[in-house]
């Protein structure tokens, strides 16, 4: 189990912050969410990676506009293994990643697992945290979604903080407003105890709006846990 740092794009212009911090560090893999990045910047965000020392991006949250030509590049540039996309239900669905369907993985989001469509693609992307959440507030939605993880491959994982409140319930209106992807303490992680080995994929990024610094942490700490799991 290969556990990612992440430069994520959720809070305007700090993924420029993480980029400057993979430099220095010297991180030579990391996993990339440019999800909240236009056309325009995704091309700032892969200049400035450039100068970086990252040679591989083993696994891309990828976007409903990123083009062929941009997944061409990121599997010959940095060798990516995995995608994951939301379902269509919320954001329309890629145009051609024919070549690639089979390394795109449907990620649990609001709207239930539709079997029908994880078929058209890789498998599944499993979030942890909304899986938790799910299992804390929308229990059919949970238990659904449980039936059909067991029926299909898990070809990558996002994992972030488990929150005390519905960050996923729209009808309560508190959607991200209390920064659902940002990690107070290391026991926010701590759920992850209660989920089958089997669930873990080859290939977790850590879904964070943390500092790649703290990230890094995050990372000793879960592989501690994981490894412990196993054993156990």
């Amino acid at each position: 189990m290969k556990i990612l740092p992440t430069i994520t794009t959720i809070t305007p212009g700090k993924w420029r912050d993480k980029i400057a911090e993979v430099k220095k560090f010297k991180l030579k893999e990391v996993a990339v969410f440019p999800t909240c990045l236009n056309r325009e910047a995704r091309k700032e965000f892969f200049s400035l990676l450039k100068e970086t020392d990252v040679k591989r991006i083993p696994f891309v949250h990828l976007r409903s506009d990123i083009s062929l030509e941009e997944i061409d590049y990121l599997v010959r540039v940095y060798k990516t293994e995995a995608f994951n996309i939301h379902t269509k239900r919320e954001y329309p669905s890629l145009q051609d990643c024919g070549p690639y369907r089979k390394i795109i993985y449907i990620e649990n989001t609001y709207e239930p697992f539709d079997e029908e469509e994880i078929k058209e693609f890789g498998g599944i992307c499993l979030d942890f945290s909304h899986l938790e959440n799910d299992r804390l507030f929308r229990r059919k939605v949970y238990e659904h979604n449980i039936k059909v993880i067991k029926k299909y491959p898990c070809g990558c994982n996002h994992i972030g903080p488990a929150k005390d409140f519905a960050c996923l319930d729209r009808e309560l209106g508190n959607i991200d407003n209390q920064r659902p992807h940002f990690l107070k303490k290391l026991s926010e992680l701590d759920y992850l105890k209660r989920y089958p080995s089997s669930y873990f994929s080859p290939l977790t990024a850590l879904e964070l709006e943390n500092s790649i610094e703290e990230q890094l942490e995050v990372k000793k700490y879960i592989s501690a846990l994981v490894k412990n799991k196993y054993e156990n």
